[in-house]
C-alpha cells in the first residue's frame, strides 16, 4: 500500500478472507489511506474476490494487485500505459531470476556452460494490474482471473503488457520471506520507493 501511495494512490478497498479481523484491526485508527474493507470469502478465488468488489469501484478504471509482489514500478507510468491501449487490461510483465542454475550440455552430456539462477527468457505475470471496469463482465463469483478471464482478455486482445524490468520479487514462500526482510534490514529494499 506504501508503493501505491507514493504515487499518490490513497483509495483502498482490501478484499478480506483469512483473518478479515486481524488485517481491520491492524488498519484501525489508520487515516493517511481511505480503506474499504470488503468480506470476500475465505474460499474465493482470485477473479471471484474481484467480481465481489464491484460495488466499490467508482471510476472507470482502478488497480488491482495480489498484495505479494515487490516492486520499484512507477503506477502513473503504469496507468498511462493502459490507458493510451485502450484496452479492458494491463498487466505488468516481468523477468525474473529463476531459483536454479541452468546448464547447457554438449551431444556428449558435457557441461559446456553454467549459469547460477539467470534471469528467465519469458515473461511472467507480476501481479499488477489496471482494470477498466468493463473487466467485471468477464468475471464471476468463482473466477480465477488466472483462467479464463485473462485467457478470454487475451483472445479478445483486450490485454496488454507493461514490461517491467526494475525490482520485482515476490514473497511467496518462507524462503522469500526471509531473503526479503535480510535486504530490508541491510538497507537494500529496492521496492522501497517512499519517504518514511
Amino acid at each position: 500500500m506504501k508503493i501505491y501511495s507514493s504515487h499518490g494512490f490513497n483509495d483502498f478497498v482490501l478484499c478480506l478472507g483469512y483473518h478479515s479481523a486481524k488485517i481491520e484491526q491492524h488498519f484501525t485508527g489508520c487515516d493517511q489511506w481511505h480503506i474499504a474493507f470488503a468480506e470476500t470469502g475465505e474460499d474465493t478465488n482470485t477473479g471471484g474476490r474481484i467480481k465481489r468488489i464491484e460495488k466499490y469501484i467508482d471510476g472507470e478504471d482502478f488497480f488491482a494487485t495480489y498484495a505479494d509482489g515487490l516492486a520499484n514500478l512507477d503506477l502513473n507510468d503504469l496507468l498511462r500505459f493502459h490507458r493510451s491501449h485502450e484496452r479492458i487490461a494491463s498487466v505488468t510483465v516481468v523477468n525474473p531470476r529463476t531459483h536454479f542454475g541452468i546448464l547447457k550440455l554438449n551431444d556428449d552430456d558435457l557441461v559446456t556452460e553454467f549459469e547460477e539462477k539467470p534471469l528467465l527468457n519469458q515473461w511472467i505475470n507480476g501481479g499488477f494490474f489496471v482494470f477498466n471496469r468493463k473487466v467485471f463482465r468477464y468475471l464471476t463469483d468463482d473466477s480465477i482471473l488466472e483462467r479464463e478471464p485473462l485467457e478470454q482478455l487475451a483472445t479478445e486482445r483486450q490485454l496488454v503488457a507493461y514490461k517491467h524490468t526494475g525490482f520485482w520479487r515476490c514473497m511467496d514462500t518462507f524462503k522469500d520471506n526471509l531473503e526479503l526482510n535480510q535486504l530490508w534490514e541491510a538497507g537494500q529494499a529496492d521496492w522501497k520507493i517512499w519517504s518514511d
